[in-house]
């Protein structure tokens, strides 16, 4: 925590209004999220001095696209992807940015005031990280409506270190589908890790609070984006959550576990489903039953053959090198 009455170092010169901005933008196989994707970046009154794709050797052509719309464009193998090391790659390679914008490439900003929204948060000093609101696609089923509607709520709110004994593990969410950084702060507690599964926005938020920052959720600030999964595919999710709780244990054992966030999840969808869509309440019920099996088999991953885990979960990228049997459990 900071010393009372200590200065924070907020990695913004004091006499300019403006701090400077960095987007950075993992994409792999980008094209058809392309155009709408620039068109919302290009919009932005707030707009990024500095735009990186990190492209993950796109057979589509989504490097070239980006170089040609003048972005700065960093390739590397798909192999070698991993969501917090190759978000890093984006940090150290702005290293003149004050503060870092991450979006996902099917993640569209709203409207114009978006990237500025997002940005006024960070006119606090004392906030290191903030998160936008995520709005359900124009075609999204009242199952990907809910997840949306029920993590980002109309109402803004700042989270610290404090608020864990009140909210939880639900007080370090925060998702790099759209965040923004302060860059000092990121580095400060040592960047996104390099090595995790999954959740590294989590990792992150969780060592913020531990050293004194807090994060916000900024409401006003909007993106549309949500996905449909697979029963299969909600168990691999699921998978690679269990595995960083296991490997992460720390964020459990100081943020509190997180199955009663999801029970408390599970009974807003029903209601939800019992207003809009009754018919897809068998569905619902198959997907929690997925996502809990998928969860407690991920924590239980040191009892689970390497091979067999490269089947289970969702980012197989990350099981490719042997090496992980090696890693701290």
């Amino acid at each position: 925590m900071f010393p009372p009455n200590s200065e924070i170092d907020t990695g913004i010169a004091p006499n300019r209004r403006e701090p400077q901005v960095a987007l950075v933008i993992p994409t792999y196989n980008a094209g058809r999220h392309w155009d709408l994707l620039c068109d919302g970046i290009r919009s932005q009154l707030a707009a990024p001095q500095e735009v990186i794709i990190i492209d993950s050797s796109s057979p589509d052509g989504t490097a070239k696209r980006a170089a040609d719309a003048g972005f700065g464009v960093i390739e590397i193998d798909r192999n070698d992807f991993n969501h917090g090391r190759t978000r890093q790659a984006g940090a150290e390679r702005a290293c003149n940015a004050e503060i870092l914008i991450y979006l996902t490439q099917d993640a569209i900003p709203r409207d114009p005031e978006t990237f500025k929204c997002i940005l006024a948060a960070f006119a606090d000093p004392t906030i290191g990280a903030a998160y936008g609101r995520q709005l359900p696609r124009a075609s999204a089923n009242s199952l990907e409506a809910h997840a949306r509607l029920f993590n980002y709520p109309e109402e803004s709110r700042v989270r610290t270190w404090e608020c864990r004994h009140t909210l939880g593990f639900k007080s370090i969410f925060l998702s790099n589908s759209f965040a923004a950084y302060r860059r000092s702060a990121l580095m400060s507690v040592g960047g996104f890790p390099s090595d995790v599964i999954f959740g590294e926005d989590t990792v992150v938020a969780a060592r913020l609070h531990r050293a004194g920052w807090k994060t916000a959720y900024v409401a006003e600030a909007v993106v549309d984006h949500s996905h449909f999964y697979s029963i299969r595919e909600e168990f691999e999710r699921y998978f690679d959550i269990g595995v960083l709780h296991a490997r992460e244990h720390w964020l459990v054992e100081e943020f509190g576990a997180a199955e009663g966030e999801g029970v408390r999840y599970v009974l807003s969808e029903l209601r939800y489903l019992c207003k809009c869509d009754v018919l897809l309440i068998p569905s619902s019920v198959i997907r929690t039953v997925s996502k809990y099996a998928g969860y407690q088999a991920g924590r239980r991953e040191k009892q689970i053959a390497l091979w067999l885990k490269r089947h289970m979960g969702r980012n197989k990228e990350y099981w490719i090198r042997p090496s992980r049997e090696q890693l701290p459990q």
